[in-house]
């Protein structure tokens, strides 16, 4: 769990912060994934999402690219300043946003575009998202929490550094 109180305290741990903004995508991925058998939905998989699963998908989406751009931004360039030895584990993990975020737009041009897309595409879309990032998620937390936690009481706030905070 993360620590409790102050913003210096919070910022204490900021890989293990970190762990818990990943569970939280993970959770959330795999909410959309199962909404996607929603009952009552046809079998052949043609129906297209309905407009609540598919606001869900778009927000994580959102909060997926925000999570990648703040670490890309925030806490990955820091680390590279203060560990350069880290530099290529950043460079691959920076390699990966760049493959997520592919795959969201076209998450995102299955949801919004015209004419409706298939469940099935969207599935597979996601199917996919879900197993790179399994395998994102667990390499990043590997290789930097340790580093991200000696960032204590370093410039800028957790959500500054990690592009969002854990929900409570």
């Amino acid at each position: 769990m993360h620590p409790t109180g102050s913003p210096a305290d919070r910022l204490a741990a900021v890989g293990n912060q970190m762990i818990e903004i990943h569970l939280w995508l993970s959770a959330e991925l795999a909410r959309l994934r199962a909404g996607l058998d929603t009952p009552g939905l046809d079998t052949t998989g043609d129906a297209r999402p309905s407009r609540e699963l598919r606001a869900h998908c778009l927000t994580f989406c959102a909060a997926l690219g925000r999570h990648h751009t703040g670490e890309d931004e925030g806490a990955f360039r820091l680390l590279a300043e203060e560990v350069p030895e880290l530099r290529p584990v950043i460079a691959n993990l920076v390699a990966d946003h760049q493959v997520v975020a592919g795959i969201l737009e076209r998450v995102e041009t299955l949801l919004t575009g015209e004419p409706a897309m298939p469940r099935t595409r969207l599935r597979a879309e996601l199917d996919g998202l879900a197993a790179l990032l399994e395998s994102h998620f667990r390499y990043e937390e590997k290789r930097l929490v340790t580093a991200l936690n000696a960032l204590t009481g370093r410039a800028g706030t957790t959500a500054e550094l990690l592009g969002l905070t854990a929900p409570v």
